[in-house]
Parts: C-alpha cells; sequence; structure tokens
C-alpha cells in the first residue's frame, strides 16, 4: 500500500512538474468540477424501470421531489460555458493564423469525440438487436447516449460566436450578457405569462441560444478583464435574488432538470432560473478563483484536475455508456421476474438511493475502463490516405445512422 502511495506522489509530482507556469490551474479546476457534475448528476437524477418490452427512463425526481435542490449544485453548466469562454478567449488571442482556421481547430475537437461515440454505438445497436435485445431496452440506450450530446451542438455554436462576444465584451464589459438575460425573460414572459395560451410551443425555442450563450459571455468578458470581483458580487447576489424569486413567487419548477409528467422544465430549453443560477454560479466562481488556484499549487489535488481536463469529452460523451454497460446486462439477466437493486428497480424508494449510491463507483469504473479505448476519438485524424478517409466515412454513415435511429426517425 505504501509503494502506492508513493508511485501516486511520485506521479503527481511529476504531472506538477509539467505544468507550464502560465496555467491558470483555478481555471480547470472549475473545469473539471463541473464535467465531473454532469456524469454524477445524470447517475445519481435518472434511473430505469424494467418491465416485459424492456428497460425505461425513470426519475427519482418523480417521487422524491425534496431532491430537487441536488439539481441545483449538479446542474453546473454555468461554470461550464462560464469557463469555456474563458479559455476561448485566451485561444483566441493564441490564434497562429486566422479565425477561421482557429474555429475550424475547435469545431474539430468537438466533433470527432461525438461521432466516434455515435458510431460505435451503431455497430452496438445492430449487435444487440441481432442478441435479441428488446427494442424499448434499444431505444432507451439510444436515447441516453444522444442526452448529452445536445450539449456539443450547443457548445459548437457559442465558440462560432467567440469573436462577436470578443467585440461586446470589449465594449460593454460584463454587462454584454445583460441583453441575453433579457431575451430569456421575454420568452418566458411569453410563455408562463397571461397570454401563454396564445403563444405557440415553438417560441421556448428562442431561449436555447441566449440561454447558454449568456454564460459563455460572462466568461469572455471575465478573460478580457472586463469582468472583477465587483461584477462577481453583482452576479452572485443579484443571480441568487433573481432565483429566490423565481422560485417563491412565480413558482418555476425547483428541478434544474426535466422531471417525467411535469409539464414545464427548466431545461430544454433553458429558462430565466437557469439563467438566474449560471449568473449566481459565476460570480461564485469568479470570486473563489484565488483560493482555488493556491489549492491547485498541490501536486495530488492537481494532477486528478489534469486527467479529467485531458478527457473532458470522453467523459461527456461516454459517462451514459457506462451506466448502461451495467444496467442493460442485468435487464437482460433479470428479464424473467429478478430486478437489480439501484440499477433496473424503479426509483420509488428510499433503499433505491442507497443502492444507486453504492453502484456509483461501478459506473466510474466501467467510465476509466471504456475510457482507454475511447480516448483515441479524441486525438486528430491522420489525413490525406485513402485509408483514413474511408475511415472517417464509415464512421460519419454510421453516426448518421444512430443519429436517425435515436432521434426516433425510423
Amino acid at each position: 500500500m505504501s509503494s502506492v502511495r508513493e508511485n501516486a506522489r511520485r506521479l503527481a509530482a511529476h504531472i506538477d512538474a509539467s505544468t507550464p507556469a502560465h496555467r491558470d490551474r483555478a481555471v480547470d479546476g472549475l473545469r473539471a468540477v463541473a464535467l465531473l457534475a454532469v456524469p454524477l448528476g445524470h447517475w445519481m437524477l435518472g434511473g430505469f424501470r424494467l418491465d416485459a418490452d424492456g428497460l425505461h427512463n425513470a426519475s427519482p425526481l418523480t417521487v422524491f421531489g425534496g431532491l430537487a435542490p441536488a439539481s441545483w449544485v449538479l446542474q453546473m453548466l454555468g461554470i461550464f460555458f462560464l469557463v469555456g469562454g474563458y479559455a476561448s478567449v485566451l485561444s483566441y488571442r493564441r490564434r497562429p493564423s486566422t479565425t477561421a482556421a482557429w474555429l475550424g481547430g475547435r469545431l474539430a475537437r468537438l466533433g470527432r469525440p461525438v461521432l466516434g461515440v455515435t458510431a460505435v454505438w451503431a455497430v452496438l445497436l445492430t449487435v444487440l438487436s441481432w442478441l435479441d435485445v428488446p427494442g424499448d431496452t434499444l431505444r432507451t440506450a439510444s436515447t441516453l447516449v444522444i442526452q448529452p450530446l445536445w450539449f456539443v451542438g450547443v457548445y459548437t455554436v457559442v465558440t462560432a460566436l467567440t469573436p462577436v462576444c470578443v467585440t461586446l465584451a470589449r465594449r460593454l464589459g460584463g454587462w454584454a450578457a445583460l441583453p441575453l438575460l433579457g431575451s430569456v425573460a421575454v420568452v418566458d414572459f411569453l410563455r408562463y405569462g397571461p397570454y401563454a395560451e396564445a403563444v405557440p410551443s415553438w417560441l421556448s425555442v428562442l431561449n436555447i441560444l441566449p440561454g447558454w450563450l449568456f454564460a459563455y459571455q460572462l466568461g469572455v468578458s471575465w478573460g478580457e478583464g472586463r469582468l472583477g470581483r465587483r461584477g462577481a458580487r453583482l452576479l452572485l447576489i443579484g443571480g441568487g435574488a433573481l432565483f429566490a424569486v423565481l422560485l417563491l413567487v412565480f413558482h418555476y419548477p425547483a428541478s434544474m432538470v426535466g422531471v417525467p409528467g411535469e409539464a414545464r422544465t427548466n431545461s430544454h430549453p433553458p429558462s430565466l432560473l437557469v439563467v438566474a443560477l449560471a449568473a449566481a454560479q459565476s460570480g461564485a466562481a469568479i470570486l473563489l478563483r484565488d483560493r482555488l488556484g493556491r489549492l491547485l499549487r498541490r501536486p495530488l489535488l492537481w494532477a486528478p484536475v489534469v486527467v479529467v481536463n485531458l478527457s473532458a469529452m470522453t467523459i461527456l460523451c461516454w459517462h451514459q455508456s457506462a451506466m448502461l454497460a451495467a444496467a442493460v446486462p442485468a435487464s437482460l439477466a433479470g428479464a424473467g421476474s429478478a430486478t437489480v437493486a439501484g440499477l433496473t428497480t424503479a426509483p420509488e424508494t428510499v433503499g433505491w438511493l442507497l443502492a444507486r449510491v453504492a453502484w456509483l463507483p461501478v459506473f466510474a469504473g466501467l467510465l476509466v475502463l471504456i475510457a482507454r479505448y475511447a480516448r483515441r476519438f479524441e486525438a486528430p485524424w491522420r489525413t490525406g490516405t485513402r485509408a483514413s478517409r474511408a475511415r472517417r466515412a464509415l464512421a460519419g454513415l454510421l453516426a448518421a445512422g444512430f443519429a436517425v435511429f435515436a432521434l426516433g426517425l425510423a
């Protein structure tokens, strides 16, 4: 045991010594926390119900409404977009050539892992179908796999808007994000206010871009040095106050994630409550930056942050697959009458919550195992050879087939 600890200390010291002096450890730490909140949230707030037709999605929030405040902590996409905007500014300044080339490189880094996971699952669905896995289980699996990928699409769009965000940040500072908040407020008023019955349902889609661009714009202003501690305090206090008013006065749903059976949802598309939470989270993150940076000077704390950041897209794209790697075989073993507590039992009891906590290390271990092979999708593709072009074309074709199935188009 002592030799394991010593090896871990040596590895951590090596990672620490290899880190460039200019690296902003606090920003990387914030990104790592936001990244890990995604699988933890999906693993704890999402469950399954098993019947004769296969696995179906279920949520403990349907029964345990008191768990909704947990989603306020686990919904950290505001932090992710904030840090993304900050990092994009630094990268944008260092771009070696044109803006188009810089943007192409950023988008390729986002697209490769998505193409990888969808292509692999296209093959898996075919194999599982041949093995007579129920169609409902396949539908549930495809839905869970594609669920986190909406984020990549939105993040791609906001990344493409980085030059515009930089211009606005230089002119308006942190106030550049205010019109985005106002836009979401107007749409929410229309869809939830006195004229709600006359408003078409598609209007809510207008919140997708400003709702998520809000925190990204804050991050750009932060990276440009136009958003400091004074602005951060305003964000923390103002965002917190708005959050409380929306909950207590305007009766927004308390959960940050969708709850089956509920008429309203905060997350898809984002409501004003999500923006208020993002504002408060962003303010807190900026205020804690220096303290977090000092803390991450410790090699044993810094090393896991580096590992998580290097595997960012793998974690986002494959964490649902890790849970499915346990749940699908369990559903087949229990197809008769037996179910596995915390895995294929309906999330309706305290026992399920305790059992699901016990499953978390298993999911994490499966994700680590998957990541050993899936991280290759994050590496740049070799170009110029006929074989590499053929592999990319095949991956694209498989990914398209998976999308058609997952989106219910076939």
